[in-house]
């Protein structure tokens, strides 16, 4: 089972274990519009706007993590977060 938990969260590129990694560009910008979203509610064109910029900077990291990802795990991350942000779309 050691092994299988290794292999999973292991990071090929420097060999520790990762779960976590400071957020890239498209995470920041996902994450700061979820915050402008959450304090100011703005509603009409601008909240559509500003949901779609969320949405599309979420889908951007998760291609991003899928392609990308250092192991296993952070690979698995991206592939949930873009079948989530596929379901809910419409």
């Amino acid at each position: 089972m050691s092994r299988l938990i290794d292999w999973f969260f292991r990071n090929r590129e420097t060999g520790e274990i990762t779960i976590a990694q400071m957020p890239n560009p498209a995470l920041w910008i996902a994450l700061l519009g979820s915050l402008i979203g959450w304090v100011w509610h703005p509603q009409g064109p601008t909240g559509d706007k500003l949901d779609c910029l969320v949405k599309a900077s979420l889908v951007v990291w998760a291609v991003d993590e899928l392609v990308r990802g250092v192991n296993p795990w952070r690979r698995c991350l991206g592939a949930a977060v873009l079948i989530y942000e596929i379901a809910t779309l419409v």
